[in-house]
């Protein structure tokens, strides 16, 4: 544990309070340890089972995890605001910031025109909505998902894909279930999953998705869900192929005690075939976001799925955000319907595939194995992740270090691709090669 930062309390609610304070104010940081329970009982004077009772309402919380040997420690991102990030160095002046996993904003297509379309047509101020979705959204997002085999009777609309994970995961789980996750996987789905107080059960992936070995592992643990990224997979980059499907399909047939997510966040982006799982379990979900092709700032997501499923997610938003705003939705529609827009969009998707390919053979010229089928990153298995991020930082390169990432993988880092240009990646991979396989030190003959 931090030296500065002292723990306080006489009553579990009043350690984990402190705990909390801690991490709020920078005086915990991620990735300290905290104190063993009978360490901290002695200090504070009260029963380990006190503090045992503190460090579990944190854990169901998300905001420390438990590993074993290794402790009670800070979780990476825990779901708290804080004065201070401390997840990663920052990246050194003039370096370039491959860490971030967002698009290259060169490539999304410009907004102006079509607000300044929408604020002519959009006529009188709206009260508040009658239906949260808009039919013509719902017509348009019908035949897109039907277009990938994608079957979608019953439609709502999320602010984003992690929004309707957590609708999902709220209304069909409960503390402590489990929830088969990707591993490596989406970082900010594992903070969710810790902050919702699930207990992830981790999926080996390879570059055509999840490991049927992985998943049947899971279900025999006794998984209640199982989130599968569709394509460009955060952060490898594998897309589930046909083959891969049809092996899901069959394991998970007639699952009645699964929910089953589908996350299509590349979606228009991805570049190769879907390959949906849609329909294999009685309750099922498909969710598609429009952040990546279109923005980060359109917080929207089109979800689909059985009625059941559909109808729990649409009634929890109605008593609480009620729905996605229709000026919104009608932006995402005027995005969807303009043949420029659609260029733009394939034309990224090309751009991105360019770059990550190139980085992937560049790296493997230098005999540095990397995965990247799909998507804007390129994930590098790496035998330390500190000594990477370390030695990339130093040489002019911020990428984002595996362990944010990770339940129990191997380890590696995650570059992200938006950002170069294609004289970036020769270099590049000569840095990444460099810290993969380092020169060799000491007396040589």
């Amino acid at each position: 544990m931090a030296a500065r930062y002292q723990i306080a309390g006489s009553s579990s609610a009043e350690i984990s309070a402190s705990v909390e304070t801690g991490i709020r104010t920078g005086g915990l940081a991620p990735g300290d340890a905290l104190p063993a329970v009978r360490a901290l009982a002695a200090a504070l004077a009260v029963s380990p089972a006190t503090v045992a009772k503190a460090y579990q309402e944190l854990r169901q919380r998300g905001l420390v995890a438990t590993a074993g040997r290794h402790g009670t420690r800070i979780r990476p991102r825990p779901p708290l605001a804080t004065r201070r990030a401390a997840l990663m160095p920052p990246p050194l002046p003039g370096a370039r910031d491959l860490s971030a996993g967002q698009p290259d904003s060169r490539l999304l297509p410009p907004l102006g025109p079509h607000l300044g379309l929408l604020a002519a047509e959009i006529g009188a101020p709206s009260g508040y909505a009658a239906t949260p979705v808009l039919p013509a959204l719902a017509a348009a997002a019908r035949d897109r998902l039907a277009a990938d085999g994608v079957p979608a009777e019953e439609i709502t609309v999320t602010g984003g894909a992690l929004d309707g994970i957590e609708r999902l995961l709220a209304a069909h789980l409960r503390p402590g279930d489990a929830v088969a996750v990707e591993d490596p996987g989406w970082a900010n789905l594992l903070d969710l999953i810790a902050a919702l107080g699930l207990c992830p059960i981790g999926v080996p992936v390879d570059d055509e998705g999840p490991s049927e070995p992985g998943v049947r592992a899971a279900l025999a643990a006794g998984a209640r869900a199982l989130v599968v990224t569709s394509r460009a997979q955060n952060p490898t980059g594998a897309a589930v192929s046909a083959e891969r499907a049809g092996a899901l399909r069959t394991l998970l047939a007639g699952r009645a005690d699964l929910l089953l997510i589908e996350d299509d966040h590349a979606a228009e982006l991805a570049g190769v075939p879907l390959h949906p799982l849609a329909g294999a379990t009685p309750a099922w979900a498909f969710v598609r976001s429009v952040s990546k092709p279109y923005g980060p700032d359109l917080r929207l997501a089109v979800l689909t799925g059985d009625e059941a499923t559909v109808a729990r997610v649409a009634g929890r938003a109605r008593v609480g955000a009620g729905w996605v705003s229709t000026v919104l939705q009608r932006l995402v529609l005027a995005l969807w319907q303009d043949p420029a827009t659609t260029d733009l969009v394939r034309r990224a998707g090309e751009s991105y595939e360019r770059r990550r390919d190139g980085l992937v053979a560049a790296l493997a010229a230098l005999g540095v194995a990397a995965h990247g089928r799909t998507g804007i990153n390129v994930w590098v298995p790496v035998p330390d992740e500190t000594l990477a991020v370390t030695a990339l930082r130093d040489a002019g390169w911020s990428v984002a270090p595996g362990a944010l990432h990770r339940i129990a993988a191997a380890p590696g880092v995650r570059i992200t691709v938006s950002s170069l240009d294609e004289s970036d990646l020769a270099p590049l991979a000569a840095a990444v090669a460099r810290v993969v396989r380092p020169a060799p030190t000491g007396f040589t003959a």
